[in-house]
């Protein structure tokens, strides 16, 4: 998921940009309006947090010229302006969600997750069915028992969804997309580096450690991703005996 953070404290800018990008979200920030009107002319955001606050062109002048251009990115707006009156006018503007400061990060992430939940186009989920190779649409790959979902970075198994987090989606995301290919860690540590903060080699091996404990747990499914000793990882869709 890519974010656009837009936000002129530094202070409260550092705080959320560390929160996202552990969270496994890869986030851009800018410090003023007219920086955040220039970019979004170009790029695409998956959402926008955005101060109302800003310098140079305020948060409701960017959320105005953002729905005129016929833009429906979501936009969760943070701010300090805490009036009823104040919060109307934002949701009015276009502003899909809302949040005041201070905001405890937990809230945030959750609205964060509600907002995307809720904006993010609805697509079949194709039966995950056992396969000799992976069974892919534009967004879906199917492994045994499981399905992974890369436009919503949601992984099911039969249907129910599985708790991981945005960079466990993002790992297994490289391994659905690379099968039967050996990836070195360096090769993962600097994929990771685009959804989390701090991805570092060190920290590979206890990552996909967590991810194959929650593909592999049953002893009924076969293993999918094996260690090949000395140079990385290599992901099976068809697994292979434990």
């Amino acid at each position: 998921m890519r974010l656009l953070l837009v936000e002129d404290d530094t202070m409260i800018g550092e705080s959320v940009l560390d929160l996202l990008r552990d969270e496994g979200y890869a986030v851009d920030w800018v410090k003023d309006g007219d920086i955040a009107l220039s970019v979004l002319e170009t790029e695409q955001y998956d959402l926008i947090l955005l101060d109302l606050g800003l310098p140079k062109c305020d948060g409701l002048t960017v959320l105005r010229t953002l729905r005129d251009r016929k833009s429906q990115t979501p936009v969760l707006v943070a701010t300090a302006r805490d009036a009823i009156a104040q919060r109307i006018e934002g949701l009015d503007t276009g502003a899909d969600d809302y949040i005041v400061k201070p905001f405890s990060p937990r809230e945030l992430l959750a609205r964060l997750r509600a907002l995307l939940r809720r904006t993010r186009p609805s697509e079949p989920v194709v039966a995950a069915v056992p396969a000799p190779d992976l069974e892919a649409g534009a967004h879906l790959y199917s492994f045994g028992p499981f399905t992974l979902d890369t436009s919503a970075w949601r992984l099911l198994r039969e249907g129910l969804e599985v708790a991981v987090s945005s960079g466990e989606v993002a790992l297994l995301r490289l391994f659905v997309e690379h099968p039967r290919r050996v990836l070195s860690r360096d090769h993962l540590v600097e994929w990771l580096k685009g959804y989390e903060r701090g991805a570092f080699d060190r920290s590979i091996d206890v990552r996909v450690t967590r991810l194959r404990r929650k593909i592999e747990s049953d002893p009924a499914h076969p293993v999918y991703i094996r260690t090949v000793r000395g140079e990385g990882y290599l992901f099976n869709p068809q697994g292979e005996s434990a």
